[in-house]
């Protein structure tokens, strides 16, 4: 035991004049790069540098942006944990400053301790944050944050050694985001080839695609001038703010082979209705705000679509099927592309968009339930019978990923199955109960969530009221009674042909 702690103590000295002896090196250096690196430090303070380029990184499509919430997690974790206790453990001193030359030193003294660098940790923390979701884009990123790294002992605040530790708790700190942020697959879900029932259209002839100017943050006027490039006969319908979106695709369903639909994924949901009823093949082109149905597709942009439509490459893909009674009486029956909810659900996922770009998914959800579960009144319903008094149910169609309250992807778009999530509001202390699942990663565990696979569900009112209920996160009319199930029609949809596929 003396030996091992005689060999530990040799080993710490040792490190500790080699730490010390590279940053004398480094400080005596000739300066080459005066002043951008002190400034170039001085920008990374309190992760203002990081904020900035996620920022940027949000402006752009696809992936980038939950990476840049990713990021910014990780930052926050590795700031936390490397600027507080790991600090107070260590307790090191700050390096001599008298040997580094004027121009590089801070305009002021550092007075807390030196190990680990905290902008080290941040600075990879974000880089490895960005690199799990978009490596194209981690690049420079990751250029910037050694550039960061390398300048906190350029200026002459820390040891190598610090910035080294610092780095690999950011690292640390970056993967750890994956266990509260799970990771979309780079693999599109797995579908049914249908490719014998969707015409190849070389140059459009036969496909009329409708784009709905008011998704996502409008401005389509690059997917616009795509179409018109690459499919130069086929029709396009842009509906404007003020125009009816229902009528502009019943119209073009009535007068085309293919349909072709540029929105989010309500939009979608209203193309794949008439779609399924004239049996036409669907062609999405996303331009939504989240796309979540184009993700599941893998379509990354208007180029895959626009391919799969010019080689006649399709899958057939399940859809859910809701069948009703509304408060007044009516029959609703709707077919849905990705989710059914009753109750909250909506609220909760308006709430967990309008923050998701900023904060990430999981914080935003967190954010959302909780004002769910605190502003929203529990109702009572019946599920296959059974009485119950619930905040929020959600209905997949085909099996979601993650477990737990923020479905994110599917695997497969094939199985015939719903994926049916509640949360129950009858247990005692229901709502601390469910948070503290949720931040301990204990959802699974609770008592007061239940998950499960069905074939079929029953719901319905217990109550008086109706209960709101919503298709794609589309609001409807509330119900008294509905049978959510998977549809015994599958659409045809647009996609290029993937590995393993006919």
């Amino acid at each position: 035991m003396r030996r091992d702690i005689a060999a530990g103590q040799t080993f710490a000295a040792a490190f500790s004049r080699a730490d010390r002896s590279l940053f004398t090196a480094l400080a005596g250096g000739r300066p080459l790069i005066d002043p951008l690196l002190p400034r170039l430090s001085h920008a990374a303070d309190h992760g203002l540098l990081w904020w900035g380029v996620a920022a940027a990184l949000g402006t752009t499509k696809g992936r980038r942006r939950p990476a840049a919430a990713r990021g910014l997690l990780g930052l926050g974790v590795a700031s936390v944990i490397a600027n507080g206790p790991a600090k107070f453990v260590f307790r090191r001193d700050r390096p001599p400053t008298h040997g580094i030359p004027p121009l590089r030193r801070l305009s002021r003294d550092m007075s807390t301790f030196s190990f680990p660098s905290g902008h080290a940790a941040s600075a990879a923390a974000f880089a490895t944050g960005v690199a799990l979701d978009a490596p194209a884009a981690a690049v420079p990123v990751a250029a910037l944050a050694a550039a960061v790294a390398f300048s906190r002992v350029y200026v002459g605040v820390h040891y190598p050694g610090d910035v080294l530790a610092g780095v690999a708790l950011g690292v640390g700190a970056g993967l750890l985001t994956t266990k509260v942020m799970p990771r979309r697959p780079w693999a599109p879900a797995r579908a049914s080839p249908a490719s014998a029932w969707a015409p190849a259209l070389p140059d459009g002839e036969g496909l009329t695609v409708v784009v709905n100017s008011r998704s996502g943050q409008g401005h389509h006027d690059d997917l616009v001038a795509v179409l018109r490039a690459d499919l130069p006969r086929a029709r396009v319908i842009e509906v404007g703010p003020t125009e009816d979106m229902g009528d502009a695709l019943a119209k073009a369903a009535a007068s085309c082979r293919v349909l072709g639909i540029a929105g989010g994924d309500g939009s979608i949901n209203s193309a794949a209705q008439l779609a399924v009823a004239q049996g036409t093949p669907l062609a999405v082109f996303p331009a939504g705000t989240l796309n979540h149905f184009a993700a599941d597709l893998g379509l990354n942009g208007a180029g895959d679509t626009v391919q799969a439509i010019r080689t006649g490459s399709a899958v057939a893909v399940d859809l859910g099927y809701a069948d009703g009674i509304s408060a007044k009486f009516d029959r609703i029956s709707r077919i849905f592309v990705n989710t059914a909810s009753l109750g909250g659900y909506p609220d909760m996922v308006a709430l967990r968009e309008r923050y998701e770009r900023r904060l990430g998914k999981w914080p935003s959800m967190i954010i959302a339930l909780s004002w769910v579960l605190r502003h929203e009144t529990p109702f009572e319903v019946e599920i296959d019978g059974e009485r119950r008094r619930v905040w929020l149910i959600f209905v997949g169609n085909g099996v979601y990923h993650p477990d737990g309250f923020a479905p994110t992807y599917r695997s497969r778009l094939d199985e015939s199955r719903l994926d049916l999530r509640v949360v129950d509001a009858a247990a005692p202390l229901a709502r601390a109960r469910l948070i503290g699942a949720v931040l301990t990663g204990r959802l699974g565990r609770s008592r007061v969530y239940e998950q499960r696979t069905v074939e079929r569900v029953l719901i319905a009112s217990s109550a008086a009221s109706p209960l709101p209920f919503a298709c794609d996160g589309e609001v409807t009319e509330g119900v008294d009674r509905i049978v959510i199930a998977p549809s015994s029609a599958r659409l045809i949809v647009y996609r290029p042909r993937r590995a393993g596929e006919a």
